[in-house]
């Protein structure tokens, strides 16, 4: 009887209902950031009187009159978008030179002191109404850098700030991003002053305090800065992200505009303790606002979809900047370039030709199909395959029944459970073995690998992970080459 009882013990444990799901490891997303992990691409929009002086940075002495877009129709932003395939758009509500492009009852340096619309304008309300119009989501860019306002190093300028941002998080809908940018204290005008400022940005803007006016106002809007607290920036601003990206970084807080972290920032820290996961920024051209002298060097198609593959496809979001001409458009030629890159990915990811394949695996948790090989291709991202406590090293197996050619490969962790691989290899059947095809490090919310073109019938791949992997989402693909 006891041989018996021992025989029934591993049946009635492995039951479906039984299997415990896996428990969670290191640092996991929050319910917001899991939100922004669902989002891919989306457009960054600088418009500002640098548009019509031809800066970069303005000095905050501009006359508000400057700022006089003709043509000015956020629905065309919002129509451009959205046919690009962008999912929302975030826009620089105020850059460092000061100037609102809402109506702010706390300074005059803003657009109802300009030309545009008699000074009843409120481009932040046209574009409010133009993403809901079109799907999109809206973002906010506040920059805690203002080289117009007389009080900016003191105390008092912190509460004009924050009034600002209590605006924008009030008036104008529901936020999916808040941007918070690095660039702090300098030269400026200063209310007249012509002075250069330094302010401590660790100390300062008191940040903390600041972040809980998001939070109360704009609970599922993520933040983003150098440090985050939900989002950080990747460290450069070339739209790159590195091979080895993981999602997680340290608690000791990396503050905006702080020098020397850039390599950390891009490749994230493995054993962190926070969950802060990179956004992946670049301008369809050289500068972030427009300037005539660079309608001929926009992006080219081959250079925005080897920035998708380095954002999108290397565990990141891809937020791109359009910089909105002095008529208040997006130009022609950012137009072209925008539409080649959604022509290049609806035909690289039209078909995935594992969704009718057969799935197999080296190790199934509990042995149930609860967490079976066949939960990574059956187009539900909240389903996954799960190994048993304890293993480390795993395969899947994608069985085609018949020949395919193949070079791209999506798989995706389940990351509500933490992020987990450290290392992967791709394997295609070649004639009566495996031969490999790519390698790479981290995957998290979403890796895409490319290889030469094979034909095979059979891919496989070997994952080392830091605890059980859990995959939720494995797509394969024969993406054109450029």
């Amino acid at each position: 009887m006891k041989k018996l009882i021992c025989l029934f013990v591993p049946i009635l444990l492995f039951s479906c209902s039984e299997v415990p799901d896996p428990p969670p490891y290191g640092a996991v997303p929050s319910e917001r950031q899991l939100e922004w992990h669902k989002l891919k691409y989306y457009a960054f929009i600088h418009f500002s009187p640098n548009t019509f002086t031809d800066k970069e940075w303005g000095y905050g002495d501009e006359d508000p009159a400057v700022f006089n877009p003709t043509e000015l129709d956020c629905r065309q932003w919002a129509s451009v978008a959205k046919e690009a395939g962008m999912e929302g758009i975030v826009i620089t509500a105020k850059h460092h030179d000061g100037f609102c492009l809402w109506p702010s009852a706390y300074t005059e340096h803003s657009v109802k002191n300009s030309s545009f619309r008699d000074g009843k304008g409120d481009v932040i309300r046209e574009l409010c109404e133009a993403c809901d119009e079109f799907g999109l989501k809206l973002g906010i860019y506040l920059s805690p850098w203002d080289r117009n306002h007389a009080a900016y190093g003191t105390a008092e300028y912190i509460t004009y700030y924050r009034n600002q941002l209590k605006e924008l998080l009030t008036n104008y809908g529901e936020i999916f991003e808040v941007w918070f940018d690095g660039a702090n204290g300098g030269d400026g005008y200063y209310g007249g002053a012509n002075e250069t400022r330094r302010i401590d940005n660790r100390t300062y803007y008191d940040w903390e305090n600041t972040h809980k006016i998001v939070r109360e106002l704009q609970p599922m809007a993520c933040m983003f800065s150098d440090g985050g607290p939900d989002i950080r920036w990747i460290g450069n601003e070339r739209g790159y992200a590195t091979e080895t990206n993981w999602c997680t970084m340290n608690s000791g807080r990396l503050y905006p505009g702080v020098g020397g972290v850039n390599e950390i920032l891009q490749q994230g820290q493995e054993d962190g303790d926070l969950w802060l996961p990179a956004e992946v920024n670049t301008s369809i051209r050289p500068g972030w606002f427009y300037h005539p002298t660079e309608d001929d060097k926009v992006k080219p198609v081959k250079q925005l979809v080897d920035n998708w593959y380095h954002s999108v496809g290397m565990n990141g979001n891809f937020i791109l900047n359009l910089p909105v001409d002095r008529r208040g458009l997006i130009h022609e030629n950012d137009v072209k370039a925008l539409m080649g890159l959604k022509e290049y990915v609806d035909e690289a990811f039209s078909v995935d030709l594992a969704c009718e394949a057969e799935c197999s695996a080296s190790d199934v948790r509990g042995s149930t199909d609860k967490f079976g090989a066949s939960m990574v291709n059956d187009g539900n991202n909240e389903t996954y395959w799960a190994v048993n406590d304890g293993v480390l090293n795993a395969s899947l197996e994608i069985n085609f029944k018949e020949p395919v050619m193949v070079n791209g490969l999506l798989i995706r962790e389940y990351i509500r459970l933490g992020q987990r691989t450290c290392a992967f290899t791709i394997e295609a059947m070649m004639g009566e073995e495996y031969q490999e095809v790519a390698t790479g490090t981290t995957v998290g919310n979403r890796r895409i690998v490319k290889f030469p073109v094979v034909k095979t019938e059979k891919l496989r791949i070997n994952l080392d992970a830091k605890a059980p992997p859990v995959i939720s989402t494995i797509e394969v693909y024969r993406v054109p080459e450029l």
